[in-house]
């Protein structure tokens, strides 16, 4: 407890915390009287509230009290075998307020002016595919629905997935980045001259690089446009995982023992990230379709 002597009627404002507080006559000071109190700051900005949490999960928020404009974090907790379906945030007024999805879980908007509310619908994580392209007995359809509700990647349209269609650098890093909780970068600067600072990948290729998943194409180009391989992707993921050693080498007859990727897939095959395109290959130059790399990681982040 802090004593403060204020020679006042009313006392001014003071910062959190406990205080003595003593009242004394208005002749010697001699005589008083005290109490201890506790000064509590108040909150500013308007309330951001939860008014029920969601069957199968949780939802907290930072901050609980935000101004207008202040960026609000929401980060949704599913239950074993739940994933995110929406987030909704609504105003005093009953207005929908834009949600950003940042991945793992975890959601954005810009506060308006009036006290908000949170809700969230969380579904199971199996049978609920809804792309056309998509069937329900895929060996992807289970990793496209944890994509899609951990905000790893959307479809390609509101009813289509393209699981065949090829993935991009830029595409996989993202994705990787987003999986693993879309880490904010250390650095703001960017080494590579092709990879623009408002690109939807900028942040997802600083990360990669700070963490030594990827070094670009060249020391000044990252060349996200191009396709990525099932070489690539897999080194990715086991430079993710800090480089960890195999016990046992693979059987592919196309991947040699002194291929940069050699470690990666003997790492990625001995724990269930991929099995091969047959008994004795791998297609390290084959391209990475949509379906092949969200399995991958689901797989390594998702099972």
């Amino acid at each position: 407890s802090r004593s403060l002597w204020q020679d006042a009627n009313t006392l001014t404002a003071l910062p959190s915390g406990k205080y003595i507080v003593k009242v004394r006559d208005s002749d010697n000071h001699t005589n008083y009287a005290e109490k201890e109190v506790r000064v509590s700051s108040r909150s500013s900005g308007n309330p951001v509230t939860v008014p029920e949490e969601p069957e199968n999960g949780s939802i907290s928020v930072s901050p609980t009290n935000a101004s207008e404009g202040q960026l609000v974090t929401v980060t949704v907790t599913p239950d074993d075998g739940y994933g995110v379906q929406t987030v909704t945030v609504t105003d005093k007024k009953g207005n929908n307020i834009l949600v950003t999805p940042l991945g793992n879980n975890k959601y954005s908007f810009t506060m308006p002016g009036t006290a908000v509310t949170i809700e969230a619908e969380l579904v199971p994580l199996s049978g609920i595919v809804t792309f056309t392209d998509v069937p329900a007995n895929a060996y992807y359809a289970d990793a496209v629905s944890w994509a899609v509700l951990k905000g790893v990647t959307k479809g390609t349209s509101e009813t289509t997935f393209s699981p065949n269609a090829t993935c991009t650098r830029a595409q996989a890093v993202t994705f990787l980045w987003r999986a693993a909780g879309s880490p904010a970068p250390k650095s703001g600067t960017m080494p590579f001259t092709d990879v623009a600072a408002d690109a939807y990948y900028h942040d997802a290729v600083l990360w990669a690089v700070e963490q030594g998943i990827t070094k670009g194409t060249s020391d000044t180009t990252f060349s996200p446009n191009a396709t990525c391989t099932r070489a690539q992707i897999v080194t990715f993921l086991w430079r993710s995982e800090n480089m960890p050693a195999a016990g046992t080498a693979n059987s592919f007859t196309d991947v040699a023992a002194n291929a940069y990727y050699a470690d990666a897939v003997n790492w990625a095959v001995e724990n269930g990230i991929t099995s091969g395109t047959s008994d004795t290959t791998f297609s390290p130059d084959a391209y990475c379709t949509r379906a092949q790399i969200v399995t991958f990681l689901w797989r390594r982040f998702g099972k």
